[in-house]
C-alpha cells in the first residue's frame, strides 16, 4: 500500500486527520488498518489493553455488563473519536466491554506506542487531552439525557449519532443495538420506531434505518443531540 493511500485511510478518522503534518508522520508508521466485523468484542471488562483505536466508519459502544446478564451502554466511539486511550494514563485495563455496533475499519496503535507520542509530542497529546475532555462532556450529557429525557427523543439522537459517524443512507442498526444503547427492553425499541416511521421520519428494512425526514428526526430529537455535537465542534479543531 502506498503511502498516499495509507495516510488517507487513516485520516478517514477526524482526529489522525486534525493532527499536524510533522505529528502524523511519526504516528504513521505505528500505525496500521484493521477490520472490525460487527459484534466483535474488542475488549472484555477488566482485559488488558494493549492497543488503542482510531475508528474510521466503525462505531463502538463501551458497555456495562450487569449481574442479571443484562447490559447498557457508557459511552460511544466513532471516527470522530479514540479508545483505548485513556487506559494508557491509568491501569491499562478496560472499563467495561468494547464491542463494534456497526463494522468498519479503524487505525489501530500500540498502546506503549501512543504513551510515547504523549510523552515526546506536545501537539499529540493536547490533542488527546481536548478529546477526553469532549468524551467527558459527552458522557456526562448522556447521563443527564436518560435521567430527563423520554425514549423517543432519546431514540432520534442515537440515529442521528450513528448517522453523523458512518454517512450512510442504510443506517446499519437493529432493534437490538439499539435497546442496548439505550438501556431499554427490545420491544420497546420495536415501538419507538414503529412511530417514527409512521410519522415520516424513518423507514426500517432488515437490520437498516433509513432517515427519510432529516429535519424531523432533528426536531424530534432531544436537545442533548446538538448538545454534543457543539461541545466536539468546540473542543477539537477542524480536520485538516
Amino acid at each position: 500500500m502506498k503511502n498516499g493511500t495509507k495516510a488517507a485511510i487513516h485520516r478517514r478518522n477526524q482526529l489522525l486527520a486534525a493532527l499536524e503534518p510533522d505529528d502524523y508522520l511519526w504516528l504513521e508508521p505505528h500505525l496500521e488498518v484493521v477490520e472490525l466485523p460487527r459484534g466483535k468484542v474488542v475488549y472484555q471488562h477488566g482485559e488488558q489493553i494493549r492497543h488503542t483505536y482510531f475508528p474510521h466508519d466503525a462505531v463502538i459502544s463501551l458497555v456495562a455488563v450487569l449481574q442479571d446478564g443484562g447490559s447498557v451502554e457508557m459511552a460511544i466511539f466513532g471516527r470522530e473519536a479514540v479508545f483505548g486511550f485513556i487506559s494508557a494514563l491509568g491501569i491499562h485495563q478496560s472499563f467495561g466491554r468494547y464491542v463494534t455496533q456497526v463494522a468498519g475499519t479503524t487505525s489501530r496503535i500500540a498502546l506503549d506506542r501512543l504513551r510515547d507520542a504523549i510523552d515526546k509530542r506536545p501537539n499529540i497529546r493536547r490533542l488527546l487531552f481536548r478529546y477526553t475532555e469532549a468524551l467527558l462532556s459527552q458522557t456526562l450529557q448522556s447521563v443527564a439525557c436518560n435521567a430527563v429525557h423520554n425514549v423517543e427523543a432519546r431514540c432520534c439522537r442515537a440515529i442521528l449519532s450513528t448517522r453523523d459517524r458512518t454517512d450512510k443512507e442504510d443506517i446499519p442498526l437493529t432493534h437490538e443495538i439499539l435497546a442496548e444503547m439505550l438501556g431499554v427492553q427490545r420491544s420497546t425499541v420495536s415501538s419507538v420506531t414503529s412511530t417514527l416511521q409512521r410519522m415520516g421520519l424513518i423507514s426500517q428494512g432488515r437490520g437498516t434505518i433509513r432517515i427519510t425526514d432529516h429535519a424531523g428526526l432533528e426536531e424530534t430529537a432531544c436537545e442533548c443531540y446538538h448538545a454534543i455535537r457543539g461541545n466536539f465542534a468546540r473542543l477539537l479543531p477542524a480536520s485538516r
